[in-house]
């Protein structure tokens, strides 16, 4: 496992980072919370194979499972005393009321300290938003998040889910008034979803931010699971939570996942694997988020943190999806 600095954070991660996202739910879906997912004895194993492989970074966020994912790591750490760095983030609701979310002050000093507690801990290295919110002014949201820096009760900020518009803004209004700045990006990027490339990634390489990709493999459909033709594997994420992802469900798409499978078999290895190496061979890509349900699910990130590919493969593989 190779290791690579988080932008200006001062923090050293691993290219692979075990997303938890699933534990006692989906996301943060309340629909699901307590209901699908995995349990934390599940997570815990996730958690165990990880570190074994190399992974010192876990990410999450307090409305995963409504709390449970934080609170699946924060037993973790208590029992296995690793030193791994914790990403979490900050907006939507861990109990499930679809009124408390957002980034007012007042809320995020409130849900840090849930935070805190559920995952045992007295700082959060790695602390984000976990999407801008349109009803509170970008000002007073920074204010609070340079508060926690200030306090010790966070390490360093970033931002998910933001274009290039939100983080240019976010920047200067940092630079302005002195306060802590997004250190880090981490939005949906991989073969399906190259969006970040065009208003991102510039502002990245300009400012020295990293960014940590959530979903490299497209909520699954990197991996070969979904295929034409056929009934989607039971409890996969098309058969749980499909929205996000149903765009997807045409002949092109299936077009390029044959095509990617082929070069997969070409170089005698899984099409996620692949498909993530795709990804953390971009020089902007700090490392890549996975979130997989079982131990085994990690092997194909694991071989890909380990795949290099030349600009010309990557350019080969890109043109499969258009």
């Amino acid at each position: 496992m190779d290791y690579c600095a988080l932008g200006r954070t001062g923090v050293r991660i691993s290219r692979v980072v075990l997303g938890l996202g699933n534990v006692g739910g989906i996301g943060s879906a309340p629909e699901l919370f307590g209901k699908a997912g995995e349990s934390e004895e599940e997570a815990l194993a996730l958690m165990d194979a990880a570190w074994a492989a190399g992974v010192t970074c876990f990410d999450t966020a307090a409305s995963y499972g409504g709390g449970r994912s934080e609170t699946a790591i924060g037993t973790w750490l208590a029992s296995r005393g690793h030193p791994v760095h914790v990403v979490t983030k900050v907006f939507f609701s861990v109990t499930g009321d679809r009124a408390d979310r957002g980034l007012a002050p007042d809320r995020i000093r409130r849900e840090v300290e849930g935070s805190l507690r559920r995952l045992g801990l007295e700082r959060i290295d790695l602390y984000m938003i976990h999407e801008p919110d349109p009803d509170t002014q970008l000002g007073d949201t920074l204010e609070a998040l340079d508060g926690l820096v200030r306090a010790g009760k966070v390490g360093a900020i970033g931002a998910s889910n933001v274009d290039g518009v939100y983080l240019e803004e976010a920047l200067a209004v940092s630079a302005e008034h002195g306060l802590a700045r997004f250190e880090w990006v981490q939005n949906e990027y991989n073969l399906l979803a190259r969006g970040a490339e065009h208003d991102v990634f510039p502002i990245c390489e300009r400012e020295g931010l990293g960014f940590t990709p959530f979903s490299p493999l497209a909520g699954g459909w990197l991996t070969g699971k979904y295929r034409r033709g056929r009934a989607y594997p039971a409890g996969s994420r098309m058969t749980l939570r499909p929205g996000p992802y149903s765009e997807l469900e045409n002949e092109r798409t299936f077009d390029a996942l044959e095509a990617l499978e082929t070069a997969a078999h070409d170089r005698d290895v899984a099409s996620a694997t692949l498909a993530l190496a795709w990804v953390l061979s971009h020089p902007r890509v700090t490392a890549a988020v996975v979130g997989p349900r079982r131990p085994e699910h990690l092997e194909p990130a694991i071989a890909a943190a380990g795949l290099a590919l030349s600009p010309a493969e990557r350019d080969e593989l890109s043109a499969f999806f258009g």
